[in-house]
């Protein structure tokens, strides 16, 4: 699965739109988003790695490393 269908996924699980995250994101970070912007880069798999961090963090979740078995 792409990253862009976990975190869609992720967003509609937590009854969190995508104009709502970037409000959120706002508020947490330095960077400006907007629906659009935000959309745009899930869209196109253009999310920082640290981004999707702080919008796991936002969300309850963390993102971690696993070693395969």
């Amino acid at each position: 699965m792409e990253a862009k269908n976990y975190i869609k996924s992720v967003l509609k699980l937590n009854a969190v739109t995508i104009k709502k995250m970037a409000e959120l994101l706002n508020q947490k970070s330095e960077n400006k988003y907007t629906q659009n912007s935000l959309s745009l880069k899930i869209n196109n798999n253009r999310l920082t790695f640290q981004e999707a961090m702080t919008i796991a963090e936002i969300l309850g979740y963390e993102l971690e490393f696993v070693r395969k078995k």
